[in-house]
């Protein structure tokens, strides 16, 4: 076994696009999937955009045995997983089972399926599963449902740190990497736009209620006033550098650093976790701030979260100093999907050579940062950091780099 885990396979199921090539296609072209809400009537909410997957049709993909099992969110993570799978050249029958396991996140993706158990005690009175046991099967259930699929009997577990929680999955999967396990499907799904999803995210104050899907989500921006919410996300396959060499596999890159922080107290004075979730994963990474090419911003939309992400960038990069770009203006915020879809991105830009864009957005010139914005921007890469938070003062930073 090496001490490297590098990513082998991805999938994507994302409000832009679905599929790797199409989402990636769809995201360096700047395609918007923000769009008013169609699974349910929004008209009554103050918030009525999402950026929805489209065309997602679960039995084209799934048996009819396993459909009235699962719900939306489990049903994208799947078949994210199958597409992960068949893209790292990986059938799992063929690979001992205790060789592979099943590290994801999820942050709000349980509501439908908690709205549907509320629906049956209604319907059936007391004396059934409270909503709050179905939250707790459905943690568990997430990555259960991958594992069982495919036959994995390796470490398997479910992070729960909201909007940080993909990037703190993929870093836990490549703990049980260096402990031995070959290999870990990891990432995470998000998908939440139903009624009682949607109440509990406008509880918390910081959707925008514009209806412009080209103006309501603004990061970086003198006019943000909160995000948009999305579904989707992305699952990777990280494997052993060793094993995956061996079987001659393609690589996308390394996962070479790591590091989360937790915000202080509000109104203790102290300064924001952002910037040392920055330097512990250049610091792992054994790389300085110059090494790296690009940075994948977690993008809040809220002006006092703005000015602490941007400070942050410039305290570890100086002024203006790193391309910085917001991709997921065109997916809105996918809770813990996000940040696995940015790596997905940050993998295939060094890939590719070419920084997506952020869209929409006219960048606020109190943030000294070099923003990509209008289109998508050639440029040699080797090495990207991706920044992801959570509500509740998460913070993660994850550095990947070329292999070769």
């Amino acid at each position: 076994m090496s001490t490297r885990t590098v990513v082998t396979g991805i999938g994507v199921t994302a409000p832009n696009g679905l599929g790797t090539d199409h989402w990636w296609s769809a995201t360096c072209g700047g395609k918007n999937g923000i769009a008013r809400i169609t699974r349910f009537d929004p008209s009554a909410y103050p918030a009525k955009l999402a950026g929805q997957v489209p065309g997602f049709q679960a039995e084209q993909h799934l048996s009819s045995r396993l459909l009235p099992q699962t719900d939306r969110v489990t049903r994208l993570s799947l078949v994210a997983a199958d597409w992960a799978l068949a893209d790292a050249g990986i059938t799992p029958a063929d690979l001992p089972d205790f060789d592979m396991g099943v590290m994801t996140a999820s942050s709000a993706g349980g509501f439908e399926f908690g709205q549907g158990e509320l629906r049956n005690l209604w319907a059936r009175g007391a004396g059934h599963v409270s909503a709050y046991q179905s939250f707790a099967w459905f943690y568990a259930v997430n990555s259960g449902q991958i594992s069982i699929r495919h036959g994995m009997k390796g470490p398997s577990g479910v992070v729960v740190s909201e909007g940080a929680g993909g990037l703190d999955a993929i870093a836990q999967a490549r703990r049980q990497i260096r402990k031995g396990t070959p290999l870990i499907v990891t990432g995470a799904v998000d998908a939440s736009i139903c009624p009682w999803g949607w109440v509990g995210q406008l509880a918390t104050g910081k959707l925008s209620t514009s209806d412009d899907p080209t103006g309501a989500y603004l990061p970086f921006d003198r006019d943000a006033a909160g995000y948009v919410p999305g579904e989707g996300g992305a699952i990777l396959i990280t494997e052993d550098g060793e094993a995956a060499r061996a079987r001659g596999a393609r690589v996308y890159g390394e996962i070479a650093g790591y590091g989360a922080t937790m915000d202080p107290r509000p109104g203790s004075g102290r300064e924001p976790g952002l910037r040392a979730a920055i330097t512990l994963a250049l610091a792992d990474a054994a790389l300085d701030p110059a090494q790296v090419d690009v940075v994948f911003a977690d993008g809040a939309a809220d002006p006092a979260a703005d000015r602490t992400e941007a400070e942050a960038i410039t305290a570890v990069f100086g002024q203006r100093a790193v391309p910085v770009t917001v991709p997921k203006t065109m997916t809105g915020r996918l809770y813990s999907g996000s940040g696995p879809l940015d790596l997905a991105a940050a993998l295939l830009a060094i890939r590719d050579g070419v920084i997506p864009p952020t869209v929409h957005i006219d960048p606020c010139r109190d943030y000294a940062l070099d923003l990509v914005i209008t289109a998508a921007r050639p440029a040699t890469l080797r090495t990207a950091l991706v920044l992801a938070r959570g509500a509740g003062g998460f913070n993660s930073a994850m550095v990947v780099r070329a292999t070769h």
